[in-house]
C-alpha cells in the first residue's frame, strides 16, 4: 500500500561531487553536492543561490567537477556544514554553518593544477571534469516548499581525467563499471554502490554509439590506422 507523504526533501539517490571553484581573490574554494545529473558531456548543477560556488562559477565561468570514490568519504564528510562565504547566510548560520577559507587543507585534500581551467581538481578523486559555464537557470521559483532562492547551472565538461586503473582493459575511452566506486547521498546520508543487479539491454550496444558522428569516425579512422601500420 502507497501513502501520500509531504518530506522536507527529496534527495532520493545520487552521486556527490566536489566542486572546485575560485574565489574573488584568487583562492581555491571546495564545495560537495548531490543535486546533480548528467547528459552526455553536459552537466546540471543545483545550489543555493546564496552559496560561494555558484557565485565564484558565475563571475568566472569555470569549475571543475571532482568525483570522490566511495573510500573518500571521511574527507567529505569534513566538508559539510562549511561555507566559503565570510559573511555566512542566516539560513546557513541556523543550519550550523560556518566559514572556513582553506576547504581543501580543512578535507585534507590536495590540489593539483587543471589543463583548461583556472580551478584545481582535486588529486585524489579518481574522476576529475574541466568545465565550463554554458546557462544560468533560477529555479523552484513557484516552489512553494522551497525556502530559499535556487539555481541550476548547466557546466559542458571540456576535458575528463579518470585514474587509468578504472578504464576498460584495452580501451582506450571507456571506464569500467565494475571498477567504479561513486560516493552516493541518499537522504542526507552516504551510501556506496552494492553489486549489479543484472545485466543491462540498453548496454548492449556500443558505449561508443553515443559519441557524436565525427568522434565515432575519427575513433575507426584510428583503429583502421592501427590494424594496417601498427600502434
Amino acid at each position: 500500500m502507497h501513502r501520500s507523504i509531504e518530506p522536507a526533501i527529496l534527495y532520493v539517490g545520487t552521486s556527490v561531487v566536489l566542486v572546485s571553484s575560485l574565489n574573488a581573490d584568487g583562492s581555491a574554494n571546495l564545495a560537495p553536492i548531490s543535486s546533480v545529473w548528467f547528459l552526455g558531456w553536459t552537466a546540471v548543477l543545483g545550489f543555493d543561490a546564496s552559496s560561494q560556488t555558484p557565485q565564484n562559477i558565475q563571475r568566472t565561468g569555470e569549475c571543475v567537477l571532482n568525483l570522490p570514490a566511495d573510500d573518500l568519504v571521511h574527507a567529505v564528510d569534513r566538508l559539510a556544514l562549511l561555507t566559503g562565504r565570510s559573511r555566512v547566510p542566516l539560513h546557513k548560520r541556523f543550519l550550523g554553518y560556518r566559514y572556513e577559507p582553506n576547504k581543501f587543507g580543512h578535507a585534507g585534500l590536495q590540489s593539483m593544477a587543471s589543463e583548461l581551467v583556472q580551478p584545481p581538481r582535486v588529486r585524489e578523486c579518481p574522476i576529475q571534469l574541466e568545465a565550463t559555464l554554458a546557462d544560468v537557470r533560477r529555479i523552484a521559483k513557484h516552489d512553494p516548499r522551497m525556502p530559499v532562492a535556487a539555481l541550476a547551472l548547466e557546466v559542458t565538461v571540456r576535458r575528463v581525467h579518470v585514474e587509468e586503473r578504472l578504464l576498460v582493459a584495452g580501451a582506450r575511452n571507456r571506464i569500467d563499471p565494475e571498477l567504479w566506486r561513486p560516493l552516493l547521498m541518499s537522504f542526507r546520508q552516504f551510501y556506496g554502490r552494492g553489486p549489479r543487479v543484472r545485466p543491462s539491454r540498453l548496454a548492449e550496444a556500443p558505449e561508443s554509439h553515443y559519441a557524436p558522428a565525427r568522434v565515432q569516425v575519427r575513433d575507426r579512422v584510428r583503429s583502421l590506422g592501427r590494424a594496417t601500420f601498427g600502434d
